[in-house]
């Protein structure tokens, strides 16, 4: 009777689904993911959200005949750009619970914290441009408790070494070799290039919000764009922090992955699908809308050929020390081996 009483689970119902806490992060993960494929979803139908139409009554169609198709390609541009972010993040997230969090390795946690503080907290940007979004207010709501109950359920789970300095250890891959450690630092330059373009995006979208070569595609003033609507502006502000403050949460998960993550096949395989993404729609949607000038694009491009060059050199390093971990059995050895 008493082995029987020892094996009852009186934990309530709440607590046994919150569990750890992994799942509540994987949530917030699967959340960023479909948030990401809709907004994806929305630029592929030409349709702006419903809350967008009141708040500058007009649809998309309606604001191409009293402006032009350019302004309107440039907001779905910004948008799509931002979907990928998101499904990027999300992808992330996702690895950063199933292998490194699940094992107690505190760097992960940490990873999170920072990633999330930029990512929720660039909903605040909206305080600098006027323009408050209210879908996105329901979803940072919504999507917050569950990040943070997934965080404080997590950290009981951790290591003994709980510091925030474990984030700051970069560990060392000699098994890689020579073709993995340049694979990683270029990884790690990418990392970086994501928090840099995440920074300057943001502090553009909160203040000029156009760029240059933005105002030479749509073929208008940033005071004629005004002249549409008083309103305009602040959206397409909006969009363009929003999608900074993306870059910035996944250059930060980046970095911390490549400075403690040993190059095994999900750690491949999470990089190409995240980069993948997100370069895809980043580049891609620029030759969709014809926005094409060379200086605009070269930034994105060269981040692109980093990537790429970093991921095939970390592939390379794993086939590499596969192949020395389990070098070919010569004749000579097969015949001693079966006398």
């Amino acid at each position: 009777m008493s082995a029987f009483n020892e094996s009852r689970d009186e934990r309530g119902l709440i607590e046994a689904l919150l569990g750890n806490g992994h799942f509540l992060l994987a949530l917030t993960g699967v959340a960023l993911v479909g948030s990401g494929g809709f907004a994806l979803f929305l630029c592929l139908t030409g349709h702006f959200l419903p809350h967008d139409v009141a708040h500058l009554g007009m649809d998309a169609r309606q604001l191409a005949g009293v402006s032009n198709d350019e302004l309107v390609n440039f907001m779905f541009h910004d948008r799509a750009a931002f979907g990928g972010a998101l499904i990027s993040m999300g992808a992330l997230y996702l690895w950063l619970v199933a292998f490194p969090l699940r094992r107690g390795e505190a760097w992960a946690w940490w990873a999170l914290v920072l990633s999330g503080a930029t990512g929720f907290g660039s909903f605040l940007t909206y305080l600098a441009y006027g323009y408050f979004d209210q879908w996105h207010g329901v979803a940072t709501v919504c999507l917050l408790p569950i990040y943070v109950g997934g965080m404080t359920r997590a950290w009981a789970q951790l290591s003994p070494s709980k510091s925030w300095r474990t984030l700051l250890c970069h560990k060392r891959f000699p098994d890689e070799g020579r073709a993995g450690a340049a694979g990683r630092r270029l990884l790690l330059a990418y990392g970086g290039g994501l928090v840099f373009a995440g920074i300057v995006i943001a502090f553009t979208g909160m203040t000029r919000v156009f760029v240059m070569t933005d105002l030479n595609y749509i073929g208008m003033t940033r005071l004629e764009i005004c002249g549409v609507s008083d309103r305009l502006i602040p959206l397409i502000a909006h969009d363009r922090a929003g999608f900074g403050g993306g870059l910035l949460s996944i250059g930060i998960v980046v970095f911390a992955i490549v400075c403690h993550a040993p190059a095994t096949r999900s750690f491949k395989q999470v990089m190409l699908f995240s980069g993948g993404v997100g370069f895809t729609t980043a580049i891609g949607v620029h030759f969709v809308i014809g926005y094409l000038d060379p200086l605009h694009i070269a930034p994105a491009l060269a981040g692109l050929a980093i990537f790429l060059s970093g991921w095939t050199l970390t592939c390379f390093s794993g086939r590499a020390v596969s192949a020395s971990a389990n070098p070919p059995i010569s004749l000579e050895t097969r015949k001693a081996d079966a006398s």
